[in-house]
């Protein structure tokens, strides 16, 4: 049984401004930012083995740290403004971002990562709980919380969502961590492996206004709705197996399948590292596009259905008869999509900023968990490789007609909304002492049915999957057998 943590204890909390003056312009807030308004700060973070430097001189480094990264991105130390005509910018003022440094006595590595289910204490790793993204306007837009456990370090970070999504977060992180260790090494900082690009030249770019409620907008979710919250994390031979069984084909003589599949994503990982521009596109092809498989003439006709959406699949099947809805009952499957790859012309990879939007496919109850795993897993293929330009553009012609905050949330009882990725670089973060062991995240945007997909720490294309779901639902996919046949314990 894992030990009962005592009280957070706050040591301090600073504005750390970045080490050279800003001399950016205002960023407009795009038609993917705005609906984010409405939404909590995004909330992630990683744990670590406790450093050998002592903490005394662990913090001021991260700070320092902290200041140099701001230097590459001007926006997280300004803040949101409005002005007369109701626009929305980002000031790049300098005013700073703030840094928390805290610690929990009694607290250990096995008492964050050994409980099946994720102890509520982890929401305390994270500054801004509960702040709504339109609070931006007045306190800073990013914020980042060190916390010592006995035998551990977690870094947390909070983000404003209306100024960024997960690839500009990430990209934060991981040019925090490569700043710091250079630091630590003795290596100037002129230049980052992944600089953001921060241009609003693109068709995100509205001038639709979003008129907002006097105080801003709030969240459309019961944010003390009582969940149960597990991370489930499936190997890559298990994806594969469920892969294949979604495709019918035979496992594990099906060699080749697995051979393909996981060599592209061995090459894409190598290309990832060496050319950070390249991540999105890479993230793309891993979970939306098929794989290129050699195929009998029997086989060409018939589309192949990707890891991940046989990975959906099973969720959206799993938790549907988990929660005993009507035969009638339609339910939703959301997915978030980066759209960065999919306009014409393409965004920057690394493009600052919401580049995102919703894919809802719907389906009744009975159709979910009647038909068979294909079946599913095919709703969502096809509704991802209609999602071209096109769509996207579309999608923004409808919100400036109607300009609007994204109504997050579970309001029918029947809806997963599936966000994050298991292809975002959330390990690929070394301050100077080593890889993290784990990825959480805080309290924020958290209802039932929302889930989160992380990639497993082993890398090679394993995936955690972060469930929030009601604590009946939970426990009737804890006791499903064709789902769990897949976890790793």
């Amino acid at each position: 049984m894992p030990s009962a943590p005592q009280s957070l204890t706050l040591f301090s909390k600073t504005v750390i401004v970045p080490d050279k003056k800003s001399t950016m312009g205002d960023l407009k807030l795009s038609v993917s930012d705005l609906p984010m308004l409405s939404v909590h700060y995004i909330q992630k973070g990683c744990l670590f083995t406790r450093p050998s430097l002592p903490m005394d001189s662990l913090i001021p480094q991260l700070k320092q740290g902290l200041s140099r990264t701001l230097t590459f991105f001007p926006p997280l130390a300004g803040r949101l403004r409005t002005d007369p005509d109701g626009y929305v910018y980002i000031t790049c003022n300098d005013a700073g971002a703030e840094f928390y440094h805290a610690k929990y006595n009694k607290l250990f590595i096995r008492d964050v990562i050994s409980p099946i289910h994720v102890p509520e204490f982890v929401r305390e790793f994270f500054p801004f709980k509960s702040t709504v993204s339109y609070q931006g306007h007045f306190k800073p837009i990013m914020a980042v919380q060190v916390t010592e456990l006995a035998n551990g370090v977690f870094i947390g970070c909070a983000m404003n969502h209306a100024v960024t999504d997960g690839t500009s977060l990430w990209n934060f992180f991981n040019t925090f961590a490569e700043v710091c260790r250079k630091m630590g090494s003795g290596i100037d900082i002129e230049k980052i492996a992944r600089q953001p690009d921060f241009t609003r030249d693109s068709v995100l770019v509205s001038p639709a206004v979003l008129r907002l409620p006097e105080g801003g907008p709030k969240v459309t979710f019961n944010e003390n709705e009582p969940l149960s919250e597990r991370i489930f994390s499936f190997s890559r031979e298990a994806i594969q197996e469920l892969k294949a069984t979604v495709n019918g084909k035979k496992w594990p003589e099906n060699g080749g399948l697995v051979a393909v599949e996981i060599m592209g994503k061995q090459s894409n990982d190598k290309y990832r590292q060496s050319n950070g521009k390249n991540m999105t596109g890479i993230l793309e092809n891993w979970l939306f596009n098929t794989t290129a498989v050699p195929k009998t003439e029997t086989e060409s006709k018939t589309v192949e259905i990707s890891s991940f959406q046989s990975l959906c699949a099973l969720l959206w099947r799993t938790v549907t008869r988990a929660r005993k809805l009507p035969a009638s009952k339609t339910t939703t499957f959301r997915m978030a999509v980066n759209v960065r790859p999919r306009l014409n012309p393409k965004l920057d990879p690394l493009y600052f900023g919401n580049a995102i939007q919703s894919i809802p496919v719907y389906a009744s109850a009975a159709d979910v968990t009647s038909r068979d795993l294909r079946w599913c897993a095919g709703q969502l293929s096809e509704a991802v490789k209609a999602y071209d330009d096109g769509a996207v553009r579309r999608v923004i012609s409808d919100w400036e007609k109607n300009p609007r905050c994204f109504p997050l949330g579970n309001f029918d009882g029947a809806t997963l909304t599936m966000g994050s990725s298991p292809r975002f670089p959330m390990y690929d973060n070394d301050f100077g002492w080593g890889r993290p062991l784990a990825v959480r995240s805080g309290k924020a945007n958290k209802f039932d049915g929302k889930i989160s997909a992380f990639p497993g720490r082993e890398g090679n294309g394993s995936v955690d999957l972060e469930v929030l779901l009601t604590p009946e639902t939970m426990a009737g996919i804890e006791s499903d057998s064709e789902f769990m046949r897949y976890v790793t314990s």
